[in-house]
């Protein structure tokens, strides 16, 4: 009988995707997304029987950190943020094989340090070992460390074999076009495509990866996933926190760049795709990209289908905030947005004419990530002239992403009684209730499909220039002008007056999800 506590998506993977003897290297082990996220999803791999027989992980740093702290620092993470208490027998087995390498990130001799600390678990096991070079530092190092991986030979090491070297990298993916393309090449110059893994962990949380289940193996959405039937498409990205200790990161990045630009855009390509030829990697991230390229350059200026704005003090979760230039680190007069709302149209047959909306901020209403997506109302008249007896309204098929996972669909039922009434209603489908709430993290999904090879969750590097291309020229404006343009709205509401603005033009408005 299998375990109720394990996720059912998991059941037998253990079985059908092994991952080989492997080694992890964790750049930036004393950080927060460490201890948060990557320490946990090892962690839970193992309680799952995921994890390699010969598994062994490496903390590299620049703070010094003896062996045996740096194990305590990951139990107390496990503690503090799995999903799972710590089970000793478990954690046990994990940390036998745990390690500390200290060592600046563009320094050569830390990473012959590495390559010998490698070398010597690899002597002592008998046998060589996938490498897996997980990046989680600050972006201005992600080149350094991946040069310095070349130049200490770990990046080519056993390539061409089953047990060749991986990297890992995390978001954001540059700033711009410009830098994306250098980081590529960068990368390209020391790794190949197949051995890089850029992450975002939206791919990897429930919600997402059953998008395609929903869209390709039910016979009654895919006929009907096109702009005969669709009248638009809304897509939210929520949060109700504000940038707290972030201020010096959100300074240089703000909402277009934190949020929008990669996990908002997966979303979209997702959604948008035309069907693939198979479940291969490769065939998906083909049709991202294409659907990622068709997408028409976006108009620009005061008339423009991209608006920005910055949260103003407001109140949330019943307790008054500060706007975001009060908040610590933030300079008085920041023109970095904190939401931005757009729409994208679509160039080609199947979404031609449909527009799809996108928007993500901080100190909003609620936090929330959702799809939604919008079908036409009928043609007929059947229901149509008496509103006080028909309330009618437009079929929403909407993917609840967090916090609370799952779909949704609207329909119009008739209200029981003698006289002919409608109302809307809503069937809901929730992961927790139908599977249990203690699903996978989705960073646990991410480990395990890069130790095994499968790319499909990862960013392609043409994925990543494709979407930055068309966001360049919106950051270009927006630095140029400076402060106009830039609208204000509470903290607690759903946004400002220019994002209904953009709506308004195709005479659309914003669900509230």
């Amino acid at each position: 009988m299998a375990d109720p506590q394990r996720h059912p998506f998991l059941h037998g993977l253990s079985k059908h995707r092994g991952a080989p003897p492997t080694v992890v290297v964790i750049f930036g082990a004393s950080g927060d997304l460490t201890a948060r996220k990557l320490i946990p999803a090892v962690y839970n791999l193992a309680v799952d029987n995921l994890l390699p027989a010969d598994f062994f992980l490496v903390g590299f740093g620049r703070k010094p950190i003896p062996d045996d702290e740096f194990r305590t620092l990951a139990a107390d993470a496990v503690k503090e943020f799995s999903r799972r208490e710590l089970k000793a027998e478990v954690w046990d087995r994990v940390a036998a094989h745990t390690t500390y390498v200290a060592g600046g990130y563009d320094e050569k001799p830390a990473f012959d340090r590495l390559a010998a600390h490698i070398d010597e678990i690899e002597r002592k096991l008998g046998r060589e070992m996938q490498r897996l070079f997980y990046i989680s530092t600050p972006p201005s190092v992600f080149a350094p460390i991946v040069v310095k991986l070349g130049e200490s030979g770990l990046a080519a090491r056993h390539r061409g074999l089953p047990h060749h070297s991986k990297v890992v990298i995390e978001k954001p993916f540059g700033k711009d076009l410009t830098s994306a393309r250098e980081l590529n090449a960068t990368i390209r110059s020391v790794f190949e495509e197949h051995q890089v893994y850029r992450i975002d962990h939206y791919l990897g949380k429930e919600t997402v990866q059953d998008l395609l289940v929903q869209r390709f193996a039910n016979a009654i959405f895919e006929p009907l996933w096109n702009r005969n039937f669709i009248d638009s498409v809304q897509i939210t990205v929520a949060e109700d926190v504000g940038v707290g200790s972030r201020g010096g990161y959100y300074e240089q990045s703000g909402a277009l760049r934190d949020m929008i630009q990669n996990h908002t855009m997966q979303l979209l390509a997702l959604t948008a795709m035309e069907p693939p030829g198979s479940l291969d990697a490769e065939a998906i991230r083909d049709e991202k990209v294409k659907v990622l390229k068709a997408i028409q350059p976006l108009t620009i200026g005061p008339a423009g289908e991209v608006a920005r704005a910055q949260y103003s003090a407001g109140m949330i979760g019943g307790k008054p905030v500060p706007g975001y230039r009060e908040e610590e680190g933030i300079a008085p007069q920041s023109n970095t947005e904190t939401f931005a709302a757009l729409r994208l149209c679509i160039n080609n047959w199947r979404w031609q004419g449909v527009p799809f909306y996108l928007r993500s901020g901080k100190r909003m209403a609620r936090r929330v990530s959702e799809i939604a997506i919008n079908f036409r109302r009928p043609p007929g008249t059947l229901f149509a002239g008496e509103t006080a007896r028909f309330d009618l309204a437009a079929n929403t098929l909407s993917f609840q992403i967090q916090p609370d996972e799952g779909l949704s669909l609207i329909l119009n039922t008739k209200v029981p009684g003698l006289e002919t009434r409608t109302q809307p209603v809503k069937m809901s489908f929730r992961y927790a209730t139908t599977f249990g709430s203690n699903t996978a993290e989705a960073y646990e999904r991410l480990v395990l499909d890069a130790m095994i090879g499968d790319g499909t969750l990862f960013i392609r590097g043409d994925e990543a220039e494709a979407s930055w291309k068309l966001y360049t020229p919106v950051l270009d404006y927006w630095r140029s002008v400076g402060r106009p343009g830039m609208d204000a709205y509470a903290a607690g509401s759903w946004g400002p007056p220019n994002a209904d603005a953009v709506l308004a033009r195709s005479a659309h408005a914003w669900r509230q999800p």
